[in-house]
């Protein structure tokens, strides 16, 4: 295709030749006007904010120097500088490790970093010591960890009590005594504007994180009874909420932004791990090794899916394909118990003697295997596309639950031999996940219809005060479906390469903290007049802030 251009150096030549004046007139820059930020009268000169983790700016499962200084608040502060805003403090961890210390004892890992194939925890010791008392002003009450009773619960800050799990050891750090509370601190500040952002979250974040084992505690409005892995009741979490918002609006010149949670099980932490990962066709030496026990592990399922299917349940039938991926085998509490009706058909076959005497083990066996086969897929089923799976269950996939065949044995009264024990204890294959590794479609419900009920009250509350309200659900439903554009990017909210969720799988990172923050100015322009999307420099820009941190970042 070279010859389209064999004209240039004619006509070139041709245009030297003529008595032609080559001094081209200059092209003027084309200047863009500056638009200087108009505050409409806010006044930012101590701006606090109040939160939990995203509010710290608490990133790849920890908090840490860099990661605080690009927290969307203190992206935030640096725009409202432009326009009056005061200073912003922040309690800054020692380092760029995260993690913590009590004393000698470290009590938070340190932060995970991207080690070219997984996360990985950082080979480091944290420095920041709870007890190594912060001064009690400050301008950020992002408090990890915190749910929505916490804000005040006097004595949260307590570094006496960290120890004893009954106060937040990132609160006790700057808390101003061991009885105080984060809004009493918060409003000792005096605050001119506020964020509050994120409250709630924790309220259904620790059931969500731990598969559901906690109580939904609805009804019940008694907080101090509450455990770390329970949903808060929504008429506990409004009374809450409507104290913190009365309290900070108490003078009616101060303004501010109140941000909804979002679906958390649309973050990365619980889409990740997909419900089919058995794959007898991969060629690896796990493909290799489930690939030769599938018919043994049909043999197995096959009598078992009859009582299921007589139960007329056959939807929770368990078969392993050879040529295709296989769902996870999961315990559902919410399944029928059908540990009885197993027991009674197996011990009732007269094909389950032979089987019992293929393993290995005598006739007499059978009555003793047939009730732990009971026992163990009693709540069992297939699982399915409609499961979550915590991202660390897939460390634990196809592993030998150790304890459980030790267990086997025990029960068993020695009989089964250790490696037929071990058989029957791999995770997820034939041994039923636990519920601490899966949120089933009832758990999922239960947190969906807290975190509506919460958002309900947020949005009422906004608009009752007439405050700037950020819809933080949608936002984030947004970038886990078609993705959401920041600048030059489409982030979303897939683990590693999506650019929103940093590698914990629940937490942004620091682009999607400044995304977050524009959200919040973008929020405040439309509610009180002020022109930050428009002014120049006033939002955030994408390429300003990174995906991931360097684990040379110490």
């Amino acid at each position: 295709m070279k010859f389209k251009y064999s004209w240039l150096p004619i006509a070139l030549l041709g245009l030297t030749a003529c008595d032609v004046n080559n001094d081209l007139e200059p092209i003027p820059a084309i200047e863009t006007p500056v638009v200087e930020i108009s505050a409409t009268g806010l006044d930012f000169s101590n701006y606090i904010s109040i939160g939990a983790s995203f509010t710290a700016g608490f990133t790849d499962n920890a908090l840490f120097i860099a990661a605080q200084e690009n927290s969307f608040p203190n992206t935030m502060a640096k725009k409202f500088q432009m326009a009056g805003g005061g200073d912003f403090s922040q309690p800054l961890m020692n380092d760029n490790i995260g993690g913590l210390l009590f004393g000698p004892n470290v009590i938070q890992a340190p932060r995970l970093f991207f080690n070219g194939s997984a996360p990985a925890v950082l080979d480091a010791t944290p420095t920041t010591d709870v007890t190594v008392k912060l001064p009690s002003q400050t301008n950020n009450f992002g408090i990890p960890g915190a749910k929505s009773y916490h804000f005040v619960a006097p004595g949260y800050g307590s570094v006496n009590a960290v120890p004893l799990q009954r106060a937040n050891p990132y609160f006790a750090r700057f808390s101003s005594s061991e009885t105080a509370t984060v809004l009493g601190d918060a409003m000792a500040n005096n605050p001119t504007f506020f964020t509050l952002s994120e409250i709630g979250g924790n309220d259904v974040l620790g059931y969500a994180l731990s598969g559901g084992t906690g109580v939904n505690q609805l009804g019940n409005l008694d907080a101090s009874t509450y455990g770390s892995a329970d949903i808060t009741d929504p008429n506990v979490f409004t009374s809450v909420l409507n104290t913190m918002v009365n309290t900070l609006t108490t003078n009616p010149e101060v303004k501010g932004v109140m941000a909804n949670i979002p679906y958390i099980t649309s973050l990365a932490h619980f889409t990740t791990v997909p419900y089919n990962p058995l794959d007898p066709t991969a060629a690896t030496d796990a493909g290799a090794q489930l690939a030769a026990q599938i018919p043994l592990l049909n043999t197995v399922y096959g009598a078992i899916n009859q009582v299921y299917a007589g139960a007329g349940e056959a939807e929770r039938s368990i078969v392993f394909a050879t040529d295709a991926t296989n769902p996870l085998v999961i315990f559902d509490e919410d399944a029928r118990d059908l540990s009885g009706a197993i027991t009674a058909t197996l011990g009732a076959s007269p094909t389950f003697v032979p089987f019992v005497q293929s393993l290995g083990l005598p006739a007499a066996a059978a009555p003793l295997v047939a009730q732990l086969l009971g026992e163990q897929y009693g709540k069992a089923r297939s699982a399915t596309a409609n499961d979550l799976f915590v991202l660390p269950s897939s460390s634990i996939i196809g592993t030998v639950n150790e304890a459980k065949a030790a267990s086997l044995i025990a029960d068993s009264g020695g009989l089964l031999p250790a490696t037929l024990a071990g058989q029957f204890s791999a995770e997820g294959v034939t041994l039923p996940l636990a519920d601490k590794w899966v949120l089933t479609p009832q758990e999922q419900a239960e947190i969906k219809t807290a975190t509506d009920s919460y958002n309900t009250t947020i949005k009422t509350i906004a608009d009752s005060k007439g405050l700037a309200f950020v819809d933080f659900k949608t936002i984030l439903q947004e970038a886990a479906t078609n993705g959401l554009p920041f600048d030059d990017f489409i982030m979303t909210t897939n683990l590693v390469t999506g650019g929103l969720i940093s590698l914990d799988g629940v937490h942004l990172t620091a682009r999607g903290y400044a995304l977050m923050a524009n959200k919040f100015l973008e929020a405040i322009d439309t509610t009180y007049g002020s022109n930050f999307a428009e002014a120049t420099d006033g939002l955030a820009n994408a390429n300003n802030f990174p995906t991931n941190y360097s684990p040379l970042l110490r």
